[in-house]
């Protein structure tokens, strides 16, 4: 098990954008994979792209069943998704509370699209295409920002939904993101 260190905004490394994979199927690629995935294991996060390992490459991985940082979400499956692009199906958006990984201890209500189209690849150069809502939707749209250098705050319109989670939700489960 490899737990990789996730940066905190502040890092430049996070604002970059990310360049395409070109390789699939490779023993870097894996293993850039499973590192990935333990991180976002031990984090209980429902999502993580290579940028937030310090890895600029156009790589996500995201999905969940239960998570304790957000239990009332639907699940979202198990998805590595390669050289991403997003296409919104609508003009329709819908606020929700988001945290990062790399913004730990803090939420901020930020608007999303509530449904879109995704394509990509898989680790083995499978082409995925998927059109999703609700949750699933703004996982995507969320770890895809940080290809191009966008954390959430970013996107947030009224900075009074911003702040600390132990201060905005006091009775919720502590956790450090």
């Amino acid at each position: 098990m490899a737990i990789r260190e996730v940066l905190r905004m502040g890092d430049p490394r996070l604002l970059e954008q990310a360049r395409s994979v070109e390789q699939f199927d490779t023993a870097d690629l894996h293993a850039l994979l499973k590192d990935m995935d333990d991180t976002m294991k031990v984090l209980d996060g429902a999502g993580l792209a290579a940028p937030q390992i310090g890895v600029g490459l156009q790589v996500v991985i995201f999905g969940m069943d239960q998570n304790p940082r957000y239990p009332d979400a639907e699940a979202v499956p198990k998805t590595i998704l390669i050289n991403p692009t997003l296409t919104q199906i609508d003009d329709e958006m819908e606020d929700a509370w988001e945290g990062c990984l790399s913004v730990p201890g803090m939420r901020g209500v930020v608007p999303r699209y509530k449904r879109l189209r995704y394509r990509g690849c898989d680790q083995y150069g499978v082409v995925i295409d998927r059109t999703v809502e609700g949750f699933h939707a703004r996982v995507v749209q969320h770890e895809c920002d940080h290809l191009f250098g966008v954390l959430y705050p970013m996107r947030i319109r009224d900075f009074r939904q911003f702040g600390f989670a132990d201060v905005l939700f006091p009775d919720a489960p502590v956790n450090d993101d």
